[in-house]
């Protein structure tokens, strides 16, 4: 599951989120264009690969476009909810929004993109993600569920480094779950990524859709403390940036319940593809009324004062409330305490 909207830092500033957050606004937003997709990931959050009845099409797209700019939206983020490169109308999408000079994020998979597209992709100054989870082929195989898929994942990069990427104005990453199956390597991708001024975007995973038949995915809390303290190691002494480990993602943190949402393929607003609970659906409300009116995203907008257990007197609660998917997953509650968070753990020892 994608939760990265900042790196190193806020995206947005302290002021920014104050007031969008004061107005019911939006800065960011999320796009879940449809569920199909060419993989079988076994970690997908979203269980996808076949479309879902119903899904949002093209006018229904650029028509919540245009509610989110009216509500203040900067960047548009657009996870698929499968894989994006098999939505017929992407670029379209992505031409409408960069015509509304909003940034625009994409996550794929990038074992179909070709090389014509990776030109577009570059032209229209689109930030890309690359869903990569290991270069060991067969670790890469078995995530993904189709054999010759890092081949694939490397050819689709290769188009992305020719058409220009990544520079200043041109955005590339790779995200990565931590699991059992990549837990070792992950150092080495790290560096990897870094040498290539690709960020690493790696962070925990959330027990849902398919990753609940998996459980051999799982690692162990005090496992992911060690990889978040050897990742910050590795920063701090070969590429100079310093930051503090805390979950859900390395070297960053999470704020996007105070300005951000998401879109599913059918309509339905979630305040993030963890918490998989509808607010609303745009095909019966406006955006602005289901942000202003929603008890969910009432309580997540304020999550600071809203959260609950050992996250609310955490000594970082001023950067981290954890990650609210891990608490609704695993508890229900999207405003528990995250039960998979060591700091909490390390708290409660004081």
């Amino acid at each position: 599951m994608s939760c990265i909207h900042e790196h190193w830092g806020l995206e947005f500033s302290p002021e920014e989120i104050r007031e969008t957050r004061a107005r019911h606004g939006l800065l960011s937003m999320e796009l879940e264009l449809s569920r199909i997709c060419n993989l079988g990931c076994i970690y997908c959050y979203a269980a996808s690969g076949i479309p879902l009845d119903n899904e949002l099409r093209l006018p229904e797209l650029l028509n919540i476009v245009d509610q989110s700019v009216d509500l203040g939206v900067k960047k548009i983020i657009i996870l698929g909810g499968g894989e994006p490169l098999l939505f017929p109308d992407l670029f379209p999408l992505i031409e409408y929004i960069r015509g509304k000079n909003l940034t625009v994020d994409l996550f794929t998979n990038a074992t179909l993109l070709t090389r014509e597209q990776a030109d577009r992709l570059y032209g229209l100054q689109v930030g890309v993600v690359i869903k990569m989870n290991s270069r060991n082929p067969i670790i890469q195989d078995i995530l993904a569920a189709r054999s010759g898929t890092l081949e694939a994942i490397e050819q689709g990069l290769q188009f992305l480094k020719d058409a220009g990427y990544p520079n200043e104005e041109h955005v590339l990453g790779i995200e990565t779950i931590i699991c059992g199956h990549n837990y070792q390597e992950l150092p080495d991708l790290w560096r990897w990524a870094r040498r290539q001024n690709i960020i690493p975007y790696i962070e925990t995973m959330t027990l849902q859709g398919r990753a609940k038949e998996y459980p051999d995915l799982e690692v162990p809390t005090e496992k992911i403390q060690r990889l978040f303290e050897v990742l910050a190691d590795i920063d701090a002494k070969e590429f100079q940036k310093n930051w503090t480990p805390h979950p859900p993602l390395v070297g960053s943190q999470c704020a996007r319940h105070e300005y951000s949402c998401t879109l599913t393929s059918t309509g339905d607003i979630h305040p993030c593809p963890g918490v998989a609970v509808s607010a609303g659906n745009i095909r019966e409300q406006k955006l602005a009324d289901i942000l202003r009116q929603s008890a969910i995203i009432h309580d997540l907008r304020n999550i600071r004062s809203t959260i609950k257990g050992e996250c609310s007197s955490c000594d970082l609660s001023d950067q981290c409330y954890g990650c609210r998917g891990h608490a609704y997953q695993v508890t229900g509650d999207y405003l528990a305490e995250d039960p998979l968070c060591w700091l909490r753990k390390s708290h409660q020892s004081k």
